[in-house]
């Protein structure tokens, strides 16, 4: 499985980051045609958007609760726990690609400072789900970003060789992570421009991601056998947080989170004990 990562990430082109740029300069463009590049005239553009996807998504709130966690990095990490054994590679350009993708959330949230939905309208006029989240960090959305950087590594590392399949491959990924990622307006937490640029940016993370690990291999230690105990310490951890939300919120994401998680660690284990 390494082997098949490693061979389709070397085949990938700077020609990838076209597509980004192109999009972001896009929905710029709209933003200043619209002069809607303040935060109050961005959100006004979109109030009505948000309103509408909000009432329709938010009708199954138990769905929307759990799918927008797979934004939480705790569960980003547990599903893909077991690539640490069969897909190194992939954890390598995981590792710089979550980097960015912090560094870049962080600085935007700050230079935007867009006040999130429950920080503009009346609590009561659209559903909350789940912790009411009001500060002024709506742009770009943060699960968004993570989704789209584990979805891209995923998308480009099992891509397939014939055009059906690659065509096949990459709608069900990006349907996938656009299903995903608009859990968050279903939440209440984003505008929908929000997990547009989320999405953008977790994608050119995990390209950088991709790139980085390729021409410097800061990462090469995880295909190393001799730091599977930092591996096992670190899923214990996670196993722990991951119960205890089971205890206070007990969602299924957090079951299944749990479930892969510990499957993954008793084959670490196991090949650790080998050595």
């Amino acid at each position: 499985m390494n082997s098949i990562v490693i061979d389709n990430f070397s085949k990938l082109k700077l020609s990838l980051f076209y597509l980004p740029a192109f999009l972001i300069s896009a929905i710029l463009s709209l933003l200043y045609i619209e002069d809607s590049l303040r935060a109050e005239s961005y959100i006004k553009i979109q109030q009505d958007y948000f309103f509408l996807l909000n009432s329709i998504l938010s009708r199954y709130p138990s769905i929307q609760y759990n799918l927008t966690e797979t934004g939480n990095a705790l569960v980003v990490f547990s599903f893909l726990s077991i690539f640490i054994l069969y897909a190194p590679k992939l954890w390598e350009s995981l590792a710089s690609a979550l980097l960015i993708s912090c560094m870049f959330s962080s600085f935007l949230k700050k230079i935007f400072a867009v006040p999130r939905p429950a920080a503009v309208f009346n609590n009561d006029s659209f559903i909350i789900i789940g912790k009411t989240l009001s500060g002024n960090n709506s742009v770009p959305s943060g699960h968004s970003i993570t989704v789209f950087t584990a979805l891209t590594l995923l998308l480009f590392a099992f891509m397939p060789r014939k055009l059906k399949l690659k065509i096949i491959w990459s709608s069900f990924i990006v349907i996938t992570g656009l299903i995903l990622v608009f859990t968050r307006v279903g939440v209440g937490a984003h505008y929908p421009i929000d997990v547009i640029i989320g999405s953008i940016i977790g994608y050119v993370s995990a390209l950088l991601g991709i790139f980085i690990s390729k021409k410097y291999n800061l990462w090469k230690w995880i295909n190393e056998k001799k730091y599977y105990p930092f591996f096992i310490t670190a899923s214990l951890v996670c196993s722990l947080v991951l119960i205890n939300k089971i205890i206070n919120e007990n969602f299924i994401i957090y079951y299944l989170s749990l479930l892969t998680l510990t499957f993954s660690l008793i084959k670490i284990v196991a090949v650790y004990a080998k050595k």
